[in-house]
């Protein structure tokens, strides 16, 4: 098999390129996930891709690709009768602490099943797995069911090895491909799920809630802190809310910074997870924006 016809279209430059179709779009990014391509054609994907830029249409179609080819999560049966609350973590942190795993410990202590998943995608950053490590979180097996109230994490290559390959084609190129996107927009569980996600750019906003709108999602989208999909402490975030595909601003974003700041912990993992127990402990205050994060997620979750 071969994916050279289709590079072949989206590789002419930004002006000459052509978008496939979304049933072309996963037919390519299948046979990448699958392993059936060489590495030099997975190279010039990656970066005909970035140079061309994803269209909505292609990035329905790499979802469908991944979402036929996941390992998909299961959902005790047991569980309250909420939908899995999926926040996918792939940034970690630069400069501020790395305070996602807050947001699903929050999450769990409402009762829903919580399923965290990512991998480390630089060597540079403090990453939420190292956080919950700190946290007695460790990862999980993917056969391992999640129950309610229950915060879980799982690494990428356990949803879909392939899926792992083409995120670590960025360590050898040194640029983003479709999948660091698509990491962000998938749905990993098995039965009704809530996903919380975010974007790093401006021009990432629009683009990515098409996709979740055309794809039928419930999602909550906001601007991440530093790519991460939890709320600035600091200040309150646009959060942007899709519920079946239908979108609303539930949340404007609000400039400057909060008239009463939170002492936050340095970055490293062991200071976050202090930090975050004595949150989760009542010792101190649930920062403003994440507080409120949390009251929108139980909303969207009552309104499925």
């Amino acid at each position: 098999m071969t994916i050279g016809h289709y590079i072949k279209e989206i590789g002419r430059g930004k002006d000459g390129a052509r978008a496939l179709s979304r049933g072309e779009s996963a037919d390519m990014l299948g046979q990448i996930l699958d392993g059936a391509v060489s590495d030099l054609e997975v190279g010039a994907f990656c970066i005909a891709m970035r140079i061309k830029g994803e269209s909505t249409e292609e990035m329905c179609g790499f979802l469908d690709a991944t979402q036929q080819r996941l390992t998909k999560i299961q959902i005790c049966p047991t569980a309250p009768h909420r939908p899995a609350v999926v926040i996918p973590t792939y940034n970690g942190a630069r400069k501020l602490p790395v305070l996602t795993p807050l947001l699903a410990l929050l999450l769990a202590r409402e009762g829903f099943p919580v399923v965290m998943h990512g991998t480390a995608t630089e060597d540079k950053r403090v990453f939420t797995s190292e956080v919950l490590a700190a946290l007695d979180v460790l990862p999980r097996a993917v056969t391992e069911p999640v129950a309610g109230g229950e915060l879980t994490f799982f690494p990428t290559d356990q949803l879909h090895a392939g899926l792992q390959r083409l995120l670590d084609v960025r360590r050898t190129i040194k640029l983003r491909n479709p999948a660091h996107s698509l990491v962000k927009l998938m749905l990993p569980c098995s039965g009704p799920q809530l996903l919380v996600t975010s974007y790093t750019h401006p021009e990432y906003a629009q683009s990515m809630e098409q996709v979740l709108c055309s794809m039928q999602s419930t999602a909550m989208l906001i601007r991440g802190t530093e790519g991460e999909a939890v709320a600035d402490p600091r200040r309150m975030p646009t959060m942007r809310c899709m519920l079946r595909g239908q979108a609303s601003a539930v949340q404007e974003h609000q400039s400057g910074v909060l008239a009463s700041l939170p002492e936050l912990p340095s970055r490293d993992a062991p200071s976050t997870a202090a930090y975050i127990r004595a949150v989760m402990q009542g010792e101190l205050s649930v920062p403003a924006p994440i507080a409120m994060q949390v009251q929108q997620i139980l909303q969207m979750a009552a309104a499925l």
